[in-house]
């Protein structure tokens, strides 16, 4: 699948790429960058940033911008190339996956179809002033009130009620004597929100009540296809809207579906959990701006303190977080009812950066006219800052507090760490692409498996002969080397990218990488087969040459063995490998 994906069509979808002799360029998507730093080459089907050091194939674009997991993105390479992806145990699917991937997209097609049948279901959509393409866009539904509506459709076999249970829509009660049904729906008398995955399957639901029940929100619990930790609603409708410059994150599905109805389509909403590191993350990803909205009151401002302390571990340079706190007694659904899009989005303009909301909270807290008060913020913000990552952002937030405190920013950072400022290790930058000149210095062992990675049907030329010689051969490295070159000669791979996600999580992997990064080598296959045999052939005269001088000095003070004897011999006797002819083509 990797030999047949152009890796230059799947970075060039989502990034600007330009033309550069034979690779294709363009300003680094994982970090912030004026100067073009990021390559894409189509011959070894392999991205790398010079800046940043992000680097991959196709596979681990997909993961990284798209924040796909790795089955994710193996399913989106084969859909493109019209192929069925092969699992583990046989078959062309994993059959609990498949189950419940397709139970969950039956039964929001019949949550949808119960909301146009329901008057009062659809009434209240129209009341909260949606219309019913948005319900249609969204895929919003109604679970009718009753405890079986699921069980009766979807539930009349014990693997079916099995499936339902796994995938949370159902409820297992407490055996009771005498009971006909153990189960019950989890969700009734409810509007329905599906949640969708970066490929549009709907993996849970979160149901609103209409005008009675408790709680207001009910969402799935935690299964094989959903964690609700990782999961934004909203955010594949949001990717599905054009290019993503920032995301807007709220607390709620209707304040989600309503701001996208109104224009304000890059809006996301956590699914009732505070925002995680791992939302950030995924977040940071597809975009450089991440705005906060939160109610006014007093859990808003909590929830805003939290989302706060999660983001400044991902707060650097090139990145803007910002927090909007809304008028008293609106949300965003209702305000951006009351007055429009345009509007709102100046709310966005004047949000509050991180440093500021930072400042304004800690100062809040102390009475800055005292040293006292000011010795107090510069305690609290001491923790805080501490996970932010070294750096230019992390410089001017400690120079924002110093001002704050009354103090110069290298005192305060030198009182924080103890009395000594702690120095950082400057950053190195990335070396240079290596020509095919430079790339013949360095360790034999590094050679071989240089052009091995770049072209890895050489591996088909080199001979038993050669091959065995490295059993006796113990330069580092070795041990990589002998695994890699039996690995493709026995299952052989056509291009470099195919070895990198071969080995992506075994012993060597990441060397492997770095070395394909690393390595502009000749470009003629039939140049690297010689360069191949002829590392191997000069790593066997090593070995020999090694050998005999071992047991020469053991002769010198001791008597050696039959075996040791017979071994001189045949070394002495043994003549230079000689390599076999480099494959045609």
């Amino acid at each position: 699948m990797i030999a047949r994906t152009d890796i230059v069509e799947v970075v060039g979808s989502r990034v600007p790429l330009t033309k550069a002799g034979r690779e294709y360029k363009a300003c680094c998507p994982f970090h912030t960058e004026k100067t073009a730093s990021f390559w894409v080459s189509p011959e070894k089907q392999f991205y790398h940033c010079f800046g940043c050091g992000a680097h991959g194939t196709a596979l681990r674009f997909l993961m990284d911008y798209d924040h796909m997991t790795f089955p994710e993105a193996v399913e989106d390479l084969a859909a493109r190339l019209g192929l069925t992806v092969p699992h583990e145990g046989g078959g062309a699917t994993d059959p609990r996956d498949t189950t419940l991937y397709d139970l969950m997209g039956r039964v929001a097609g019949l949550y949808a179809q119960r909301l146009a049948q329901d008057l009062r279901a659809s009434r209240y959509l129209t009341e909260r002033g949606l219309s019913p393409e948005t319900a249609q866009r969204f895929g919003l539904g109604y679970a009718p009130d009753a405890w079986n509506t699921l069980l009766t459709r979807f539930g009349t076999g014990e693997s079916d009620r099995h499936a339902l249970l796994q995938a949370g829509l159902i409820i297992e009660r407490e055996r009771v004597a005498g009971a006909v049904e153990r189960h019950y729906d989890r969700f009734r008398d409810r509007i329905m929100f599906p949640i969708r995955d970066s490929r549009g399957r709907v993996i849970a639901f979160g149901g609103r009540v209409i005008d009675r029940g408790e709680p207001k929100y009910l969402n799935s619990p935690e299964t094989p296809l959903f964690h609700k930790g990782r999961e934004l609603y909203g955010l594949y409708e949001s990717r599905s809207g054009g290019t993503l410059k920032r995301l807007l994150v709220v607390e709620g599905y209707m304040d989600v579906v309503r701001l996208h109805q109104a224009g304000v389509t890059y809006a996301v909403a956590t699914l009732g959990t505070a925002t995680t590191t791992e939302h950030l993350k995924r977040i940071f990803r597809l975009v450089r701006e991440v705005v906060f909205a939160f109610d006014g009151d007093r859990a808003g401002r909590g929830a805003a303190w939290r989302a706060l302390q999660h983001a400044l571990p991902e707060a650097r340079e090139g990145r803007e977080i910002r927090f909007l706190f809304l008028p008293e007694g609106h949300d965003p659904d209702t305000l951006v009812g009351e007055e429009g899009r345009d509007a709102f989005e100046q709310r966005l303009e004047s949000a509050l950066p991180l440093s500021e909301y930072l400042v304004r909270e800690l100062s809040g807290q102390s009475d800055l006219a005292h040293a006292d008060g000011r010795a107090r913020l510069a305690e609290a913000a001491r923790p805080l800052i501490a996970p932010v990552p070294p750096g230019v952002y992390r410089e001017l937030l400690i120079a924002r507090i110093a001002e704050v405190v009354g103090l110069p920013a290298a005192r305060l950072a030198e009182l924080w760490h103890g009395g000594a400022t702690a120095p950082e290790s400057p950053a190195v930058p990335p070396p240079p692409p290596r020509t095919a000149r430079s790339a013949g210095r360095g360790g034999l062992v590094r050679q071989a498996l240089a052009r091995l990675v770049r072209f890895p049907a050489t591996a088909a030329a080199v001979t038993d002969a050669e091959r065995d010689a490295l059993t006796r051969c113990e330069e580092p490295g070795t041990d990589l080397l002998r695994a890699v070159l039996d690995d493709l000669r026995s299952q052989p791979l056509q291009i470099s990218a195919q070895v990198i996600e071969r080995w992506r999580d075994r012993p060597g992997g990441e060397h492997l990488t770095r070395l394909l990064e690393r390595e502009a080598m000749l470009e003629d296959p039939a140049a690297a087969t010689v360069e191949l045999q002829a590392a191997l052939r000069k790593l066997a005269a090593r070995v020999r040459e090694q050998r005999l001088k071992a047991l020469e000095a053991k002769s010198r003070t001791s008597r050696l063995s039959d075996e040791e004897l017979k071994e001189i011999q045949e070394l002495t006797t043994e003549k230079p490998l000689q390599g076999a002819k480099p494959p045609r083509g």
